[in-house]
Protein backbone atom coordinates (compact mmCIF):
# COMPACT_ATOMS: atom_id res chain seq x y z
CA UNK A 1 0.00 0.00 0.00
CA UNK A 2 1.31 3.62 -0.77
CA UNK A 3 2.17 5.51 1.91
CA UNK A 4 0.57 8.51 2.38
CA UNK A 5 2.77 12.42 1.55
CA UNK A 6 1.40 15.47 2.54
CA UNK A 7 2.41 18.85 1.66
CA UNK A 8 0.66 22.41 1.75
CA UNK A 9 0.89 26.32 0.41
CA UNK A 10 -0.61 28.64 -0.80
CA UNK A 11 -0.33 27.75 -4.87
CA UNK A 12 -1.65 31.19 -5.57
CA UNK A 13 0.68 32.08 -8.42
CA UNK A 14 0.87 28.25 -9.53
CA UNK A 15 3.94 27.43 -11.95
CA UNK A 16 6.04 24.99 -13.51
CA UNK A 17 7.99 25.33 -10.32
CA UNK A 18 5.04 23.81 -8.31
CA UNK A 19 4.59 21.37 -10.60
CA UNK A 20 7.69 19.89 -10.36
CA UNK A 21 7.44 19.80 -6.64
CA UNK A 22 4.09 17.72 -6.82
CA UNK A 23 5.81 15.37 -9.13
CA UNK A 24 9.35 14.74 -7.06
CA UNK A 25 6.85 14.99 -3.38
CA UNK A 26 4.62 12.17 -5.65
CA UNK A 27 7.70 9.79 -5.98
CA UNK A 28 7.54 9.08 -2.22
CA UNK A 29 3.88 7.72 -2.32
CA UNK A 30 -0.05 8.94 -2.40
CA UNK A 31 0.32 12.63 -3.00
CA UNK A 32 -2.30 14.87 -0.59
CA UNK A 33 -2.16 18.59 -0.50
CA UNK A 34 -3.29 21.17 2.03
CA UNK A 35 -4.06 24.71 0.65
CA UNK A 36 -3.77 27.94 2.75
CA UNK A 37 -7.32 29.20 2.95
CA UNK A 38 -8.32 33.08 1.64
CA UNK A 39 -8.58 34.27 4.72
CA UNK A 40 -5.32 32.60 6.50
CA UNK A 41 -3.10 34.20 4.04
CA UNK A 42 -5.09 37.67 4.02
CA UNK A 43 -3.85 37.14 7.87
CA UNK A 44 -0.45 35.72 7.88
CA UNK A 45 0.87 37.73 4.48
CA UNK A 46 -1.10 40.97 4.74
CA UNK A 47 -2.85 40.52 0.98
CA UNK A 48 -5.38 39.25 -1.02
CA UNK A 49 -4.83 36.10 -3.28
CA UNK A 50 -4.95 36.49 -6.67
CA UNK A 51 -6.88 33.30 -7.57
CA UNK A 52 -9.86 32.22 -4.41
CA UNK A 53 -9.36 29.55 -2.54
CA UNK A 54 -11.73 27.39 -5.01
CA UNK A 55 -9.62 28.32 -7.82
CA UNK A 56 -6.50 27.43 -6.35
CA UNK A 57 -7.88 23.93 -4.74
CA UNK A 58 -9.81 23.47 -8.63
CA UNK A 59 -6.53 23.86 -10.18
CA UNK A 60 -4.33 21.80 -7.60
CA UNK A 61 -6.58 18.84 -7.72
CA UNK A 62 -6.42 18.84 -11.82
CA UNK A 63 -2.22 18.21 -11.81
CA UNK A 64 -2.12 14.69 -12.16
CA UNK A 65 0.01 14.10 -9.43
CA UNK A 66 -2.04 15.37 -6.92
CA UNK A 67 -4.13 12.24 -5.28
CA UNK A 68 -6.28 14.69 -3.68
CA UNK A 69 -6.15 18.59 -2.30
CA UNK A 70 -8.14 20.19 0.66
CA UNK A 71 -8.33 23.60 1.96
CA UNK A 72 -6.64 23.91 5.10
CA UNK A 73 -8.50 24.87 8.13
CA UNK A 74 -6.20 25.86 10.20
CA UNK A 75 -4.32 29.70 10.86
CA UNK A 76 -0.92 30.67 10.44
CA UNK A 77 2.24 29.21 9.26
CA UNK A 78 1.02 25.40 11.08
CA UNK A 79 -2.63 26.27 9.16
CA UNK A 80 -2.10 22.58 7.71
CA UNK A 81 -2.43 20.84 11.26
CA UNK A 82 -6.04 19.91 11.13
CA UNK A 83 -5.51 18.72 7.43
CA UNK A 84 -3.03 16.33 8.06
CA UNK A 85 -4.53 15.02 11.69
CA UNK A 86 -8.03 14.00 9.28
CA UNK A 87 -5.57 12.89 6.87
CA UNK A 88 -2.47 11.02 8.83
CA UNK A 89 -0.04 10.81 6.33
CA UNK A 90 3.20 9.35 6.57
CA UNK A 91 5.46 11.31 5.09
CA UNK A 92 5.80 15.49 5.40
CA UNK A 93 7.36 16.98 2.49
CA UNK A 94 8.48 20.96 2.17
CA UNK A 95 11.12 22.58 -0.21
CA UNK A 96 14.52 24.44 0.79
CA UNK A 97 12.57 27.70 1.65
CA UNK A 98 9.23 26.56 3.21
CA UNK A 99 10.33 24.22 6.14
CA UNK A 100 10.81 25.53 9.49
CA UNK A 101 11.82 24.22 13.24
CA UNK A 102 7.96 24.40 13.99
CA UNK A 103 6.90 21.69 10.93
CA UNK A 104 9.93 19.82 11.93
CA UNK A 105 9.59 19.34 15.31
CA UNK A 106 5.77 18.59 14.80
CA UNK A 107 6.22 15.55 12.48
CA UNK A 108 8.64 14.42 15.17
CA UNK A 109 6.02 14.98 17.84
CA UNK A 110 3.42 12.58 15.17
CA UNK A 111 5.56 10.23 14.03
CA UNK A 112 5.72 11.58 10.45
CA UNK A 113 8.99 11.35 8.63
CA UNK A 114 9.86 15.01 7.47
CA UNK A 115 11.84 15.53 3.95
CA UNK A 116 12.94 18.49 2.58
CA UNK A 117 13.33 18.77 -1.26
CA UNK A 118 16.04 21.24 -3.12
CA UNK A 119 14.27 23.29 -5.94
CA UNK A 120 15.47 21.94 -9.03
CA UNK A 121 13.52 22.57 -12.08
CA UNK A 122 12.02 20.01 -14.64
CA UNK A 123 15.09 19.35 -16.91
CA UNK A 124 15.20 22.22 -20.01
CA UNK A 125 12.61 24.52 -17.79
CA UNK A 126 13.92 27.71 -16.26
CA UNK A 127 13.89 27.80 -11.83
CA UNK A 128 10.30 29.20 -10.64
CA UNK A 129 9.39 30.40 -7.94
CA UNK A 130 6.37 32.69 -6.26
CA UNK A 131 8.81 34.98 -4.56
CA UNK A 132 10.46 35.20 -8.19
CA UNK A 133 7.34 36.16 -9.92
CA UNK A 134 6.51 38.79 -7.39
CA UNK A 135 9.99 41.07 -7.36
CA UNK A 136 8.92 41.45 -11.24
CA UNK A 137 6.33 43.65 -9.27
CA UNK A 138 8.76 46.19 -7.47
CA UNK A 139 12.40 46.38 -6.83
CA UNK A 140 11.83 48.69 -4.10
CA UNK A 141 14.85 47.74 -1.29
CA UNK A 142 14.00 46.81 2.89
CA UNK A 143 15.70 48.01 5.42
CA UNK A 144 17.27 46.02 8.59
CA UNK A 145 18.09 47.89 12.09
CA UNK A 146 21.32 46.28 13.49
CA UNK A 147 21.88 48.32 16.38
CA UNK A 148 20.80 51.40 18.51
CA UNK A 149 17.53 52.08 17.24
CA UNK A 150 14.66 53.30 19.02
CA UNK A 151 17.09 56.24 19.59
CA UNK A 152 15.86 57.62 16.38
CA UNK A 153 12.53 58.35 18.71
CA UNK A 154 12.75 62.00 20.44
CA UNK A 155 11.28 60.31 23.50
CA UNK A 156 14.10 57.91 23.65
CA UNK A 157 17.00 60.42 22.34
CA UNK A 158 15.98 63.07 25.05
CA UNK A 159 17.83 61.03 27.64
CA UNK A 160 21.31 60.77 25.97
CA UNK A 161 22.37 61.01 21.89
CA UNK A 162 23.26 58.30 20.15
CA UNK A 163 24.12 56.31 16.88
CA UNK A 164 21.76 53.71 14.70
CA UNK A 165 23.09 51.59 12.36
CA UNK A 166 20.90 50.00 9.94
CA UNK A 167 22.07 48.02 6.42
CA UNK A 168 19.50 48.63 2.61
CA UNK A 169 18.43 44.94 1.55
CA UNK A 170 17.82 44.12 -1.56
CA UNK A 171 14.03 42.65 -1.46
CA UNK A 172 15.18 39.05 -2.59
CA UNK A 173 12.60 37.44 -0.46
CA UNK A 174 9.11 38.10 0.41
CA UNK A 175 8.79 41.10 2.22
CA UNK A 176 5.81 40.25 5.01
CA UNK A 177 3.47 43.22 6.47
CA UNK A 178 4.13 43.79 10.30
CA UNK A 179 7.32 42.19 10.53
CA UNK A 180 10.09 44.74 11.50
CA UNK A 181 10.87 45.43 7.79
CA UNK A 182 9.46 48.92 7.15
CA UNK A 183 7.02 47.91 5.03
CA UNK A 184 5.00 50.98 6.18
CA UNK A 185 7.85 53.34 5.05
CA UNK A 186 8.37 50.78 1.76
CA UNK A 187 4.44 51.23 0.85
CA UNK A 188 4.50 55.01 0.79
CA UNK A 189 7.28 55.14 -0.87
CA UNK A 190 5.52 52.63 -3.72
CA UNK A 191 2.69 54.99 -3.73
CA UNK A 192 5.25 57.79 -5.53
CA UNK A 193 7.80 55.15 -7.08
CA UNK A 194 5.66 51.86 -7.38
CA UNK A 195 8.83 49.76 -8.78
CA UNK A 196 12.48 51.28 -8.21
CA UNK A 197 13.85 54.36 -6.46
CA UNK A 198 14.66 57.29 -8.70
CA UNK A 199 18.16 57.93 -9.40
CA UNK A 200 18.89 60.73 -7.08
CA UNK A 201 21.35 61.97 -3.88
CA UNK A 202 20.40 58.79 -1.65
CA UNK A 203 19.62 61.15 1.96
CA UNK A 204 17.59 63.65 -0.05
CA UNK A 205 15.49 60.70 -0.94
CA UNK A 206 15.55 59.64 2.12
CA UNK A 207 14.24 62.93 3.79
CA UNK A 208 11.66 63.46 1.02
CA UNK A 209 10.19 60.18 1.64
CA UNK A 210 10.30 60.85 5.54
CA UNK A 211 8.71 64.03 5.18
CA UNK A 212 6.04 62.56 3.14
CA UNK A 213 4.96 59.59 5.79
CA UNK A 214 4.55 61.91 8.14
CA UNK A 215 2.12 64.09 6.55
CA UNK A 216 1.27 66.92 9.76
CA UNK A 217 -2.50 65.65 8.74
CA UNK A 218 -1.86 62.44 10.02
CA UNK A 219 -4.59 61.30 11.94
CA UNK A 220 -3.32 59.15 14.28
CA UNK A 221 -0.18 62.04 15.04
CA UNK A 222 2.30 59.10 15.24
CA UNK A 223 5.76 60.10 13.61
CA UNK A 224 7.92 57.15 12.60
CA UNK A 225 11.50 57.16 12.71
CA UNK A 226 14.06 58.35 10.19
CA UNK A 227 15.69 55.03 10.58
CA UNK A 228 12.75 53.59 8.11
CA UNK A 229 13.88 56.05 5.14
CA UNK A 230 17.61 56.34 5.47
CA UNK A 231 17.83 52.27 5.82
CA UNK A 232 15.90 52.09 2.92
CA UNK A 233 17.05 55.00 0.54
CA UNK A 234 20.86 55.00 1.79
CA UNK A 235 22.67 51.62 0.16
CA UNK A 236 25.14 49.70 2.03
CA UNK A 237 26.00 50.11 5.81
CA UNK A 238 24.56 53.37 7.29
CA UNK A 239 24.75 54.70 10.90
CA UNK A 240 22.63 58.12 12.13
CA UNK A 241 23.14 60.26 15.17
CA UNK A 242 19.84 61.60 17.39
CA UNK A 243 20.11 63.97 19.80
CA UNK A 244 16.17 64.82 20.81
CA UNK A 245 15.09 65.03 17.15
CA UNK A 246 13.34 63.91 14.11
CA UNK A 247 15.95 64.01 11.24
CA UNK A 248 19.29 62.64 12.75
CA UNK A 249 22.43 65.58 13.31
CA UNK A 250 24.91 63.52 11.03
CA UNK A 251 24.76 60.25 8.68
CA UNK A 252 28.08 58.22 7.94
CA UNK A 253 28.00 55.41 5.40
CA UNK A 254 30.13 52.74 4.40
CA UNK A 255 30.23 51.17 0.77
CA UNK A 256 33.43 49.01 1.33
CA UNK A 257 32.88 46.19 -0.71
CA UNK A 258 35.13 43.76 1.68
CA UNK A 259 32.97 45.22 5.14
CA UNK A 260 29.32 44.54 3.09
CA UNK A 261 31.04 40.66 2.00
CA UNK A 262 31.71 40.39 5.52
CA UNK A 263 28.16 41.43 6.78
CA UNK A 264 26.37 39.05 4.25
CA UNK A 265 28.62 36.40 5.55
CA UNK A 266 27.38 36.35 9.50
CA UNK A 267 23.45 37.57 8.88
CA UNK A 268 20.57 35.65 8.32
CA UNK A 269 16.95 36.13 9.53
CA UNK A 270 14.40 33.50 10.51
CA UNK A 271 10.36 33.96 9.84
CA UNK A 272 8.07 34.28 12.72
CA UNK A 273 4.98 34.40 12.71
CA UNK A 274 4.10 38.30 12.21
CA UNK A 275 3.31 40.80 15.23
CA UNK A 276 -0.25 40.19 15.56
CA UNK A 277 -3.08 43.24 15.34
CA UNK A 278 -3.39 45.21 17.38
CA UNK A 279 -0.53 44.64 19.92
CA UNK A 280 1.57 47.64 21.17
CA UNK A 281 5.07 47.17 21.83
CA UNK A 282 4.94 50.41 23.93
CA UNK A 283 3.06 49.44 26.62
CA UNK A 284 4.60 49.16 30.11
CA UNK A 285 8.10 50.92 28.26
CA UNK A 286 10.48 51.92 30.96
CA UNK A 287 13.45 54.48 29.35
CA UNK A 288 15.75 55.69 31.68
CA UNK A 289 18.81 57.62 31.06
CA UNK A 290 21.27 54.61 31.94
CA UNK A 291 19.00 52.79 29.73
CA UNK A 292 19.42 54.78 26.52
CA UNK A 293 23.09 55.68 27.40
CA UNK A 294 23.13 51.32 27.39
CA UNK A 295 21.91 51.40 23.68
CA UNK A 296 24.43 54.24 22.78
CA UNK A 297 27.52 52.31 23.55
CA UNK A 298 26.35 49.06 22.03
CA UNK A 299 25.77 50.90 18.68
CA UNK A 300 29.43 52.30 19.08
CA UNK A 301 30.48 48.99 19.63
CA UNK A 302 28.71 47.63 16.67
CA UNK A 303 29.62 50.02 14.27
CA UNK A 304 33.67 49.42 15.13
CA UNK A 305 33.17 45.58 15.14
CA UNK A 306 31.69 45.77 11.90
CA UNK A 307 34.30 48.02 10.44
CA UNK A 308 36.74 45.92 12.00
CA UNK A 309 35.00 42.62 11.18
CA UNK A 310 35.52 41.42 14.28
CA UNK A 311 33.02 38.54 14.81
CA UNK A 312 32.95 38.29 18.77
CA UNK A 313 32.94 41.76 19.36
CA UNK A 314 30.07 42.27 16.48
CA UNK A 315 27.98 39.51 18.18
CA UNK A 316 28.37 40.60 21.89
CA UNK A 317 27.73 44.25 20.43
CA UNK A 318 24.34 42.74 18.29
CA UNK A 319 23.50 41.35 21.81
CA UNK A 320 23.94 44.32 23.74
CA UNK A 321 21.82 46.35 21.69
CA UNK A 322 19.03 43.99 21.91
CA UNK A 323 19.08 43.64 25.65
CA UNK A 324 18.91 47.45 25.82
CA UNK A 325 15.82 47.45 23.58
CA UNK A 326 14.19 44.96 25.22
CA UNK A 327 15.50 46.25 28.64
CA UNK A 328 13.15 49.60 27.94
CA UNK A 329 10.27 48.08 26.00
CA UNK A 330 9.97 44.78 27.31
CA UNK A 331 7.03 44.12 25.28
CA UNK A 332 9.21 43.27 22.06
CA UNK A 333 9.36 39.98 23.33
CA UNK A 334 5.23 38.83 23.16
CA UNK A 335 3.63 36.04 21.18
CA UNK A 336 5.79 33.52 18.98
CA UNK A 337 8.87 35.36 20.05
CA UNK A 338 10.61 34.00 23.24
CA UNK A 339 9.82 30.17 21.54
CA UNK A 340 11.80 30.96 18.72
CA UNK A 341 14.70 32.76 20.30
CA UNK A 342 14.66 29.45 22.78
CA UNK A 343 14.53 27.33 19.78
CA UNK A 344 17.99 29.02 18.40
CA UNK A 345 19.99 30.90 20.63
CA UNK A 346 22.09 27.74 21.04
CA UNK A 347 22.54 27.59 16.99
CA UNK A 348 23.66 31.46 16.22
CA UNK A 349 26.14 34.13 17.98
CA UNK A 350 23.37 36.49 18.48
CA UNK A 351 20.27 37.34 17.98
CA UNK A 352 17.42 40.65 17.28
CA UNK A 353 14.31 41.62 15.81
CA UNK A 354 13.98 43.87 13.31
CA UNK A 355 12.04 47.15 13.78
CA UNK A 356 9.68 46.97 16.74
CA UNK A 357 9.83 43.23 17.02
CA UNK A 358 6.27 41.12 18.73
CA UNK A 359 7.46 38.64 15.86
CA UNK A 360 7.67 38.84 12.43
CA UNK A 361 11.69 37.60 11.75
CA UNK A 362 14.92 36.49 14.25
CA UNK A 363 18.20 38.80 12.32
CA UNK A 364 20.75 36.12 13.68
CA UNK A 365 24.47 36.79 13.68
CA UNK A 366 26.00 33.49 12.55
CA UNK A 367 29.54 31.69 11.84
CA UNK A 368 28.81 31.33 8.49
CA UNK A 369 25.70 32.09 6.47
CA UNK A 370 25.87 30.05 3.62
CA UNK A 371 26.21 26.97 6.24
CA UNK A 372 23.74 28.03 8.27
CA UNK A 373 21.00 28.37 5.40
CA UNK A 374 22.31 24.57 4.54
CA UNK A 375 21.70 23.51 7.82
CA UNK A 376 18.24 25.50 8.09
CA UNK A 377 16.30 25.49 5.02
CA UNK A 378 13.87 27.85 7.13
CA UNK A 379 16.61 30.57 7.14
CA UNK A 380 16.87 33.27 5.18
CA UNK A 381 19.87 34.70 3.52
CA UNK A 382 20.27 38.23 2.86
CA UNK A 383 21.81 40.82 0.54
CA UNK A 384 22.89 44.27 1.01
CA UNK A 385 21.95 46.88 -1.51
CA UNK A 386 25.00 48.35 -3.12
CA UNK A 387 25.31 52.14 -4.20
CA UNK A 388 24.48 52.26 -7.56
CA UNK A 389 22.30 50.03 -7.92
Amino acid sequence: MPKKVFVSGCYDLLHSGHVEFFRQAAEYGDLYVGIGSDATILEYKHHKTVYSEQERLFMVKSIRYVKDAFINQGSGIMDFVPTVEAIRPDILVVNSDGGNEDKRKFCEEHGIEYVVLERVPQKGLKARSSTDLKKTESQIPTRLDLAGTWIDQPYVSQYAPGWAITISLEPTFEIRERCGLSTSTRNQIRKIWPYQLPNMDPEILAKLVFCFENDPERSDGIISGAQDSIGICIPGLCRHYYNNRFWPEKIETCQDEAVLRWLESHLVMIPMDPRRPGCSVVEGKDITEPKVRALAKAADDCWQAILSRDLTAFATAYKASFNAQTAMFPAMIQGCVQSYIDAYKEKVLAWKMPGAGGGGYLACVVTDSDQFCKDHNEAIRLTIRRSGM
